[in-house]
């Protein structure tokens, strides 16, 4: 068994390691992407810290690494997750759902009514693990990220009961 993982939220000056998080996430797809879908998905430091002041960002790691990554954006009841990657050597180690169920906590905690999400036809592995925790496809946009192909998920949340 390897190092614990740790999920907390990201600061600013994790920005240039959740990049490399992203872009060692999606390297062995980068031929499937748009040059600019690719660079809308596997974003730079500056737009990492952007991203940092219009929604939570978490990180999840390692003996100092960070191995994996996740944001949120609100969208009116709706929280749309972007930006999921985990390095491809900690995947199927439990880090995504990890990442998932804080942002499920999130959700919950700020009364959201379902969770959304955009992906790609080819993370298969990624897919898998949207479908396990309660993602299902909706059949909504987009479908298209500068000509690379997107489907949207959703996974419905239960509201809190009140005490």
């Amino acid at each position: 068994m390897g190092a614990p993982v740790v999920i907390r939220r990201a600061v600013p000056d994790d920005a240039p390691a959740i990049t490399e998080a992203l872009r060692a996430a999606f390297a062995p797809f980068a031929a499937l992407y748009t040059a600019e879908a690719l660079a809308a998905t596997v974003v730079e430091p500056d737009e990492v810290r952007a991203r940092m002041a219009e929604g939570p960002v978490w990180v999840a790691q390692t003996e100092g690494v960070i191995v994996g990554t996740v944001s949120v954006l609100p969208r009116g009841a709706d929280l749309y997750v972007r930006g999921m990657a985990v390095h491809p050597a900690r995947q199927a180690a439990g880090v995504g759902r990890r990442l998932l169920a804080e942002v499920d906590a999130f959700a919950h905690a700020r009364g959201f009514a379902r969770l959304t999400l955009c992906t790609t036809p080819y993370l298969e592995r990624a897919i898998r693990l949207y479908e396990r925790v309660g993602f299902v496809r909706t059949g909504e946009g987009p479908d298209d990220l500068f000509g690379t192909p997107l489907f949207a998920m959703a996974k419905p949340l239960a509201p809190t009961p009140s005490v």
